[in-house]
């Protein structure tokens, strides 16, 4: 039978057994036959499993293939005693833990002690009592039972100890990753968390936070009023009141403000928080993000800065086109009358001041073309010393014997791809801008290098494109200009001088020039300290020819080809006209293109020059060439325009191989540009693509 054991319940709710599955097996080992026989007789009725050795080595032979429960051993035996048999067991790590009972004729204590020493848990001494004997063997397999049970869940508890420990230390693990991640996160949108408990007023930041504010972690602040310091004195009220509106109201709020740095700059943040509650939803305090959208801002303020500048330009574009034609005709006309005047002739006063005052009107129009990006650009490759050089005694003049003009010039200077004259108006006035900042005289300096830029140059809110530049420099040192003037310095009819002592377009058309060239603007300036003037210019390549060309003299040259002439606008078409017919030219006109191809189709083969307009009602000029290349491919053309879009320019410059008189003209003009026309050796008549 199997003997119980009460012990205390399980892990599973069941009481532990002896021997859960099988009755107890008890080895029994005594070179006395007789000895082994009644030590059998004796546990046989307990119900175990009863095995017999005659010596030590059959002992532990026979433990091998599968140990006992426990083993009644005779300690005095040939060969291996008892205390060898013993301490073999108590050796084995597969045997060590078998409850061993020492059996002996002598009442030694000596011997005793030996066995203990040796591992044994009982002595009995013979003649041995039965009931002695299947006490001390219950007692023995119970304590086993005992030790089985509780080293097995040890080793259970101890394998759940360590599973739960990886597992703890996984998660561990995890969260750090986790909390680095969000801290990356964060860093990278300039973004920090914070909490704030209103009744300790205690202030808690993450890591990511300091540097929103411009600080270092010791830096941080730790309290309410400590945090309010950081924001700029005009934003305080408005952050306090956004968050007591947000605790009465018990919601959450956003808002922005600006905090100004340690090193001076002044940062723009946006804050957004909620209200935290506890269980029984009384408010606990605020959880909440800011993050640094300075960057942000900075772009708004851009984007706004260029609806305004594109609205004025499209603006101005509009009026220049319009107001082009008048002045041509203007112009036109007035030299035509002056023409018929004597020298003395009093009329003839009065009718140059009419077109003197044409000409400030043109150039008035030119510089809202330019500042708007409108006007044609015919660019060349220029060497801006050899411009710097040629303009100096001019400029001289220009800006007076109390200013001393200092030129600065690079030696290889690279050339830039430009045109040629809107550069010199940029030049002019810089330096005009430059003798106006000091009255009483003083240096003014002109001052060209190469410079290669990067992205981390930003110029007027706008990154710059990576490359090789040419930089022409201005500089003064006049009274300077504050931050407020220098915010508004490009933006046109903007002038500190007094009324009737500037238009406002001096810098508005050197901004559109060089915006229009590619390139870049700025000003550096503090009051007092004067003011320096940097454009930057793409380098042009090396191997492109620079301009040298001088200005042509004012001869009109003389033709016999036949012309068409198409223009919308009546009083130019008829001026054109007639300064082609007293040039010589046999002239056809067309007020309109469907007018112009009924024109051509009547006189077929007879023209070799179509000059046009180039935006016009019904269809385009470049259209219009088109059509006409089509059945005439050895007509060439000339197209004249007060203001234009994207037709026949990419970007502002003229497309190459296009021919343009820009509105408005004199008689001068229009008769050189169309006799250079006819006279280009290229060939022509084929029908350009155009955008």
């Amino acid at each position: 039978m199997t003997t119980a054991i009460a012990v205390p319940a399980s892990s599973n709710g069941k009481s532990i057994p002896d021997f859960p599955d099988r009755p107890a097996r008890i080895l029994i080992v005594d070179d006395d036959r007789h000895n082994r026989q009644v030590l059998e007789a004796m546990l046989a009725p307990e119900g175990f499993v009863l095995l017999t050795a005659a010596s030590g080595e059959d002992a532990l032979a026979l433990m091998a293939p599968q140990p006992p429960d426990l083993i009644l051993l005779d300690i005095m035996m040939p060969g291996m005693d008892g205390y060898q048999v013993t301490t073999r067991i108590k050796g084995n790590l597969a045997t060590k833990n078998i409850p061993v009972i020492m059996i002996t004729a002598l009442d030694d204590r000596d011997a005793r002690i030996r066995g203990l020493n040796a591992g044994a848990e009982e002595f009995l001494t013979k003649p041995v009592d039965r009931t002695e004997l299947c006490v001390r063997v219950k007692n023995l397999l119970r304590l086993k039972a005992y030790g089985d049970f509780y080293g097995k869940y040890s080793q259970i508890l101890e394998a759940e100890v360590v599973s739960r420990t990886a597992d703890l230390v996984e998660r561990t693990k995890a969260l750090e990753r986790s909390e680095e991640r969000t801290n990356y996160a964060l860093g990278a949108t300039a973004t920090g968390v914070w909490e704030f408990e209103p009744v300790t007023q205690r202030l808690t930041w993450s890591e990511t936070m300091p540097r929103v504010f411009g600080l270092t972690q010791e830096q941080s602040p730790t309290d309410y009023e400590g945090f309010l310091a950081l924001i700029h004195h005009d934003d305080r009220r408005s952050v306090r009141d956004a968050l007591l509106q947000a605790a009465r109201a018990r919601t959450a709020f956003e808002t922005e403000f600006r905090v100004l740095w340690s090193d001076g700059s002044t940062h723009w943040i946006a804050g957004r928080a909620r209200l935290l509650h506890d269980a029984d939803d009384r408010p606990l305090g605020f959880h909440g993000v800011c993050t640094d959208i300075s960057d942000r801002k900075s772009l708004e303020a851009q984007f706004r800065q260029a609806q305004k500048m594109e609205a004025v330009g499209q603006l101005a574009g509009g009026v220049a086109h319009d107001f082009n034609n008048l002045l041509t005709a203007i112009l036109g006309y007035s030299n035509f009358v002056i023409d018929t005047f004597e020298l003395q002739d009093r009329r003839r006063a009065d009718m140059e001041e009419v077109i003197n005052a044409a000409h400030r009107a043109a150039a008035l129009t030119k510089q809202l073309l330019a500042f708007s990006r409108k006007q044609v650009l015919q660019p060349t490759v220029v060497n801006l010393n050899v411009l710097v050089t040629g303009m100096q005694q001019m400029l001289s003049r220009l800006i007076g014997e109390h200013v001393d003009l200092v030129p600065i010039l690079a030696p290889n200077l690279g050339a830039v791809r430009a045109d040629r004259a809107q550069l010199e108006q940029v030049l002019m006035n810089l330096v005009v801008n430059a003798r106006d900042a000091m009255p009483l005289g003083g240096r003014l300096a002109v001052e060209t290098a190469n410079v290669d830029l990067d992205e981390s140059l930003v110029v007027e809110h706008e990154v710059v494109h990576p490359g090789s530049y040419v930089m022409l420099a201005v500089t003064d040192r006049g009274m300077g200009i504050d931050e407020a003037t220098k915010r508004r310095l490009f933006e046109p009819f903007f002038t500190t001088k007094e009324p009737g002592k500037g238009t406002g377009l001096g810098l508005a058309t050197v901004y559109g020039i060089v915006k229009q060239s590619g390139g870049y603007i700025c000003v550096y300036s503090e009051p007092g300290n004067g003011a320096t003037f940097k454009v930057y210019l793409p380098r042009a390549s090396g191997h492109d020819e620079v301009d040298r060309r001088s200005a042509d003299d004012d001869g009109v040259p003389a033709g016999t080809e036949t012309v068409l002439v198409v223009e919308d606008d009546e009083a130019v078409r008829s001026l054109t006209r007639e300064i082609l017919e007293r040039a010589g030219y046999r002239v056809f006109d067309a007020p309109n293109p469907e007018q112009a191809e009924l024109v051509f189709k009547q006189h077929e083969n007879l023209f070799e020059l179509l000059v046009t307009d180039v935006m016009m009602p019904g269809s385009s000029g470049p259209s219009l060439f088109e059509r006409l290349a089509r059945q005439h491919p050895d007509l060439r053309v000339l197209y004249v325009s007060g203001y234009t879009d994207d037709t026949i320019v990419d970007q502002g410059q003229l497309d190459p191989g296009v021919d343009f008189l820009q509105k408005p003209f004199t008689a001068v003009g229009l008769g050189r540009r169309v006799r250079e026309v006819l006279d280009d050796d290229r060939t022509s008549g084929t029908p350009r693509q155009f955008h």
